[in-house]
């Protein structure tokens, strides 16, 4: 985990942080808002960038709502880097000031909502005796706004007498660069636990982590909330996390690098399996990839960032934050890699293999390779790189290896909801290979969805979009540019 990041996930039974914990990270906090501050230079003024991504800009504005074409990628073609793809079929809700006025969440639901700049919001979950309840947010602050260090998003569950089943928080980082950041809690059924084991009502509440903190934003923030069911198994296994693994770094994958999109937002993240692959993001952008890991599987991932084409010079500490969440968008590990323009690297800390006993593990990142399903990698390339490099697009290469030998899962006495979260088919091994959940599209993509879904717009708008696009071209071809 990256110095100055912090996730925490603690329950009742006590596991997470300890008294001792968070005098530490006040400390590192106070550390990395100063250094935030040191690192960050003056923004000076830099004309708009002139290209392709201009004339898609206005062809987006034209031609709102064209089919084939999500939000998350109308907005990168319109040259908004920081927008987040959200579920396009989430209803909306309202988070309650109150539990008494709290909303109904639905197991296997997504839902948008809004957190405001300051306190909490509250949301409702009908909860059976028997199964495991995963419930996370994922905080989409404006693009372009400020951002505090330690500020980020922070979930807890609750029983009907305000006790805690679970309280988990993500932070921004370093960076201190607005970006989309996940946290879930649960309400788990286990041995070890004293509370929140009967059927009844139970809250969620959401709110900011530091939303005085030095630069934060004084913006409402948008909201995903998704909702998991994990029924218990069919038989009882292992209440301990497994003794030893194989805590040794992986050599990274070598070849050729196959180009990958990635998505805007969870819902539309490009799928990966094991090999290298080559992107591009942009300062503010967030890209997101999934990857499929089964049961018995473990898995490892190294980012690079590629040297500057831009000529500038300069030294960002916390440049790329590549974190990893698990398919209830737990966070299971980040790590962070600073930029100076020339190629720079850094690899997710060694996890061990896929296992239902892994949550019985005192430590988080243990804990959270719990399940077999989806693995989202998130990147975040920060704000400030444009300070020094440009706004162009910096080179990402991600080296992806999933390894060890397909185990069976634990037996699940009923069916997960949504049913295929906690699982690994044939679908998304098809996915990898032909890269159709791939959701961003790059500009030239976006283009050609544009050109096609707006035909039935008038012939007059396709020539436009035409004569512009060769005036980009010739400018980008032109000498001094």
């Amino acid at each position: 985990m990256g110095p100055c990041r912090r996730t925490s996930s603690t329950g009742q039974d006590g596991h997470g942080a300890t008294s001792g914990d968070d005098e530490e990270w006040r400390v590192r906090a106070r550390r990395c808002t100063a250094w935030g501050r040191r690192a960050r230079p003056e923004r000076g003024s830099r004309a708009p960038a002139v290209g392709r991504a201009g004339a898609v800009t206005v062809a987006v504005a034209l031609l709102t709502g064209v089919p084939g074409l999500s939000a998350g990628q109308q907005a990168a073609a319109a040259g908004a880097p920081g927008a987040y793809a959200f579920d396009e079929g989430a209803p909306r809700v309202e988070g309650a000031l109150s539990t008494a006025d709290a909303v109904l969440l639905e197991a296997g639901r997504t839902y948008r909502s809004t957190l405001p700049a300051s306190g909490p919001v509250h949301y409702r979950l009908e909860l059976d005796g028997a199964s495991n309840v995963y419930v996370a947010a994922t905080a989409a602050p404006p693009d372009g706004g400020g951002a505090a260090v330690v500020d980020g998003v922070k979930v807890s569950v609750q029983d009907g007498d305000g006790r805690s089943c679970d309280v988990d928080t993500t932070t921004f980082g370093a960076a201190a660069s607005p970006h989309p950041v996940a946290a879930s809690a649960a309400r788990e059924i286990s041995p070890r636990r004293s509370l929140c084991k009967n059927a009844g009502t139970y809250y969620v509440i959401v709110e900011r982590a530091d939303p005085d903190g030095k630069g934060a934003s004084p913006d409402a923030w948008e909201l995903e909330l998704t909702t998991v069911s994990e029924p218990r198994p069919a038989q009882a296994g292992a209440t301990t996390a497994p003794d030893a693994w194989d805590s040794a770094p992986p050599e990274p994958v070598t070849g050729e690098a196959r180009r990958r999109a990635g998505g805007a937002g969870f819902a539309e993240a490009a799928s990966l399996g094991e090999g290298v692959w080559r992107d591009d993001i942009r300062p503010g952008q967030t890209l997101f990839y999934k990857v499929p890991v089964g049961w018995g599987r473990k898995f490892n991932a190294t980012a690079e960032l590629g040297s500057s084409s831009s000529g500038g010079t300069g030294f960002v500490p916390a440049a790329l934050d590549l974190d990893l969440y698990n398919p209830v968008r737990g966070h299971v590990a980040d790590v962070g890699i600073g930029y100076d323009g020339r190629q720079r690297s850094g690899s997710l800390s060694p996890l061990p293999h896929v296992a239902y006993a892994n949550r019985h593990a005192p430590r988080s990142q243990v804990a959270a390779m719990r399940f077999a399903g989806s693995y989202y990698l998130v990147a975040h390339l920060a704000e400030k790189v444009a300070d020094d490099f440009g706004d162009g697009p910096v080179p990402l290469t991600l080296r992806v290896r999933v390894s060890g030998t397909t185990q069976d899962g634990p037996g699940y006495a009923g069916e997960p909801v949504p049913p295929d979260v906690f699982a690994v088919g044939e679908q998304d091994r098809e996915a990898v290979a032909d890269g159709r959940d791939a959701g961003r599209a790059g500009n030239d993509s976006a283009m050609t969805a544009l050109a096609v879904g707006g035909i039935g717009t008038g012939s007059a708008l396709l020539v436009g979009l035409g004569v512009w696009t060769a005036a980009a071209r010739r400018r980008t071809a032109s000498p001094g540019r």
